[in-house]
């Protein structure tokens, strides 16, 4: 079983717990395990509240929360093993932290096999760094946003559009604009941090006209041969305009070895799938981006010139 991880990174106070909390409260059907820095500080509502036990909160929904008491690689181990196993694993990391050494930890090998770290998002107050421009001075904010697949902006709600505009900018230096996002209250899509199932690809349910993040899903298979060179090339193309790909492949190449594909803003990996697609299929991919900038017979076209003739 593979568990992916998300890690989320950003300053004091710019909303992490608050967005945990909402994930873990809208889990999307999801079984959440949340690993977090200072046990303490994470005010989960009681209604969520099950069993405690030492370091473990068991909530209701089938959530789990762990304290981060030494060694990362040990502590996530623990949360694998698990039963039942979480579907995803979330890291908040301390606000004075740099990410890239969480990074490098969990780019670990035998750890990467099982939990995979899948997406890192850094979470950025625009007010503050709006009243504070000397804050992108900071090597630390720094880090923490250059390692980071998204940004969210939180409290968006707070702040006047104008001031917001401008915070945009500053982060655009450093992320494009289609990887920022604006979010209240930590409402954010959980099928942007997290992928699903592949053997079980969902379309994203419609939001609300005044959602904040709305997105398109395509689910793509195909039964032909496929040439891996050629998707690498169709790949470099599709990318830039989707927030994440996701799915597994038999490539002509690797005949008897099931491919895994995954791409997050910008980065993107192929590794071997301990799965392969489902019968009589040579590739299940799932591709989300923002909704009217997803031309679903665009990307089928082009992801057609993967298959050899």
């Amino acid at each position: 079983m593979i568990v992916p991880v998300l890690l989320v990174a950003g300053a004091l106070g710019a909303g992490k717990t608050t967005l945990l909390n909402h994930l873990l409260a809208n889990p999307d059907g999801r079984r959440i395990a949340a690993i977090v820095n200072d046990f303490g500080a994470v005010d989960i509502d009681a209604q969520l509240l099950g069993t405690v036990t030492e370091e473990v909160i068991s909530l209701k929904n089938g959530c789990i929360c762990c304290s981060l008491q030494g060694d990362l690689l040990r502590t996530l181990s623990s949360v694998i093993k698990r039963d039942p196993a979480p579907d995803a694993i979330a890291i908040e990391t301390s606000g004075i932290s740099d990410p890239a050494e969480i990074i490098r930890n969990l780019m670990d090998p035998v750890i990467f096999k099982v939990a995979p770290l899948e997406t890192v998002v850094t979470l950025v107050d625009p007010q503050r760094l709006h009243d504070e421009p000397a804050l992108e001075q900071d090597g630390l904010w720094r880090s923490q946003l250059r390692a980071a697949d998204f940004v969210l902006l939180t409290k968006a709600d707070l702040i006047a559009r104008d001031a917001l505009d401008e915070v945009r900018a500053v982060v655009g230096r450093y992320k494009p604009q289609s990887a920022i996002f604006d979010i209240a209250h930590g409402d954010v899509a959980p099928d942007l941090l997290f992928s699903r199932d592949l053997r079980a690809p969902r379309t994203l349910p419609p939001r609300a006209p005044s959602s904040p993040l709305p997105f398109a899903t395509v689910t793509w298979t195909s039964q032909a041969p496929l040439s891996l060179a050629r998707f690498q090339q169709v790949i470099g193309r599709i990318a830039p305009r989707t927030l994440r790909i996701k799915g597994v492949l038999l490539f002509t190449e690797h005949p008897t070895q099931p491919i895994l594909f995954q791409s997050v803003a910008t980065r993107g990996t192929l590794a071997p799938s301990p799965v392969s697609p489902a019968d009589g299929l040579t590739a299940q991919l799932v591709l989300i981006g923002r909704e009217g900038e997803f031309d679903a017979d665009e990307l089928g076209a082009l992801l057609r010139g993967v298959e050899e003739p």
